[in-house]
């Protein structure tokens, strides 16, 4: 198939090694694992909206029993008064103050009898209780929840300092706020109008296990909070190292293959990963290895070039030089003949060379189409056949058998132009060229076959690299620039086939070449 993918490399800058812009991968892995437990830690605005939930709860219940306490006060006769009050108080953990309409108080639960509560005195809890009342100023403050006033409590308690106290008497109805012990547990107060002489009862109750639950549940949320954060994190960290690390890696070994300060540039293969990173690891293995091909390919070439030019410049020029100071007519002649022959073989050299290091950029651009080998083969002997001056048959068959492919056809006669070129050059006279294409269900083929000496089993290799030939002895010398086969091979290369020399398959002698090329898949037709 083409390699349209191939696009030309970047001439390397010497400077110092990038820096890595934008946030790192390692981050990012971080950030959207974290993203989660935000959205996780999002459950304490639901834990705020519960307590507000429960303190309703605990509002209607502090104004129901404020009421049924008020009317069994109205009811009970003023010496059974203060026994009421205590029975209330101790069982419904209470504290009841009943205020005349003089908001004077007439009596206190807890001063007819022992407290059913006791408010706590922050100052002697443990340590956890006062980290707990700090997480509750946290969250308080994550949710923005209005403040509260705190509860402070005085001997005497007049009822002044009681609002609700008075928002009671004026709108003659049960009134309830809430308020902050000193333990930051909810302290709800209701205030309600007795009988019709003026009287107030206020309740108060301590609710601990408001604070309690919601205490729980917030440390649950937190401790279940933090695992899943050093999971997460430790997690984040090991998927960041099977991922970032050999990605730095791949990265550090492309510098350094770019900056070309290192010959032999290790590129890490990871073959024991069978993932992206594994597959992204050989390819640029694989792609390194062939740009370091590439590259040393190119190297030799030039230095190739270099020699081969280097020898008919060196001729001509002594014979430039020879001309100057020869005076005999014909001598001269033959100098400029051998002038001419040299200039011709340095044209000749170079429209090779131009033709032979563009032909990956042209094949690498191409379009590949569906294409006949024998016709095309048929077509190019056919055209040779009717040219002048034609001294060596050219004999072509079709062995039958599909031999339909995929290439570029300008670029395949090429390869059968300069096979044929070769055969004819090492054709004895009366000797005769043989083409054959055939298709054996795989690939199609295309021999080309001569009656010259042959190929001898060392060189058939060497043939195919170039600038290197050989020749027949009766040839004049320079007439081949030795590209002929090497760049056949490339663009069979390219093709994805191959092109090989072999022994004649009748037993005669002379040189044997097939170019086979893979047959068009049925998919693509």
């Amino acid at each position: 198939m083409p390699r349209s993918d191939e696009a030309p490399l970047p001439r390397p800058r010497l400077r110092r090694l990038p820096r890595i812009r934008g946030v790192s991968l390692t981050t990012r892995i971080l950030f959207v694992n974290v993203i989660a437990l935000a959205l996780l830690a999002g459950g304490f605005f639901y834990l705020d909206s519960y307590r507000t939930q429960l303190i309703d709860e605990r509002f209607k219940l502090a104004r129901a029993e404020a009421e049924i306490a008020a009317d069994a006060l109205d009811e009970t006769p003023m010496a059974e008064r203060r026994r009421l009050l205590v029975r209330i108080g101790q069982e419904q953990v209470l504290r009841l103050r009943l205020y005349d309409a003089e908001s004077r108080l007439e009596a206190d639960s807890f001063a007819l009898a022992p407290p059913s509560f006791a408010l706590v005195d922050p100052e002697s809890e443990p340590w956890y209780q006062k980290a707990a009342r700090l997480l509750d100023r946290g969250v308080d403050f994550i949710v923005n929840a209005p403040s509260v006033e705190r509860y402070s409590d005085t001997a005497e308690q007049p009822a002044g300092q009681w609002p609700e106290i008075r928002a009671a008497r004026v709108s003659g109805q049960t009134e309830v706020f809430l308020r902050y012990a000193p333990d930051r547990t909810p302290v709800i107060t209701a205030a309600t109008p007795v009988g019709t002489r003026g009287e107030v009862l206020l309740t108060l109750r301590n609710a601990l296990d408001i604070t309690q639950s919601v205490r729980d549940a917030r440390q649950t949320l937190v401790i279940i909070i933090g695992i899943a954060l050093l999971l997460s994190v430790q997690l984040s960290l090991f998927l960041a190292r099977t991922i970032v690390q050999p990605l730095r890696a791949l990265v550090r070994a492309a510098v350094r293959v770019r900056l070309g300060r290192e010959r032999e540039v290790v590129v890490p293969r990871l073959p024991d990963r069978g993932d992206e990173i594994g597959l992204l690891a050989r390819a640029v293995s694989d792609m390194t290895t062939a740009l370091r091909q590439r590259i040393d390919a190119v190297e030799m070439f030039a230095a190739d070039v270099a020699h081969e030019l280097k020898n008919p410049l060196a001729s001509l020029s002594s014979a430039l030089e020879t001309m100057e100071r020869v005076e005999d007519p014909a001598l001269r002649r033959q100098l400029a003949g051998i002038a001419a022959h040299d200039v011709q073989r340095i044209d000749r050299l170079i429209t090779e060379i131009a033709d032979a290091s563009r032909i990956d950029a042209e094949l690498s651009r191409a379009t590949f189409v569906p294409l006949d080998v024998a016709a095309l083969a048929s077509q190019v002997v056919g055209a040779r056949d009717v040219r002048a001056n034609v001294s060596t048959p050219i004999r072509f068959s079709n062995g039958g058998g599909d031999t339909v492919v995929a290439g570029d056809a300008a670029r395949l006669e090429r390869v059968l132009e300069n096979l044929l070129d070769n055969a004819v050059s090492f054709s004895p006279p009366g000797g005769e060229v043989e083409v054959v294409a055939w298709g054996d269900g795989e690939a199609a083929h295309l021999s080309v076959s001569d009656e010259g000496p042959g190929i001898p089993a060392g060189e058939r290799d060497k043939v195919f690299e170039r600038f290197h030939s050989v020749r027949p002895e009766e040839e004049a010398f320079g007439a081949h620039s030795g590209l002929g086969l090497a760049i056949a091979r490339t663009i069979a290369e390219a093709h994805d086939g191959a092109l090989v020399i072999g022994d004649r398959p009748d037993g005669k002698a002379g040189a044997y070449l097939v170019l086979s090329l893979p047959l068009l898949a049925e998919e693509s037709e």
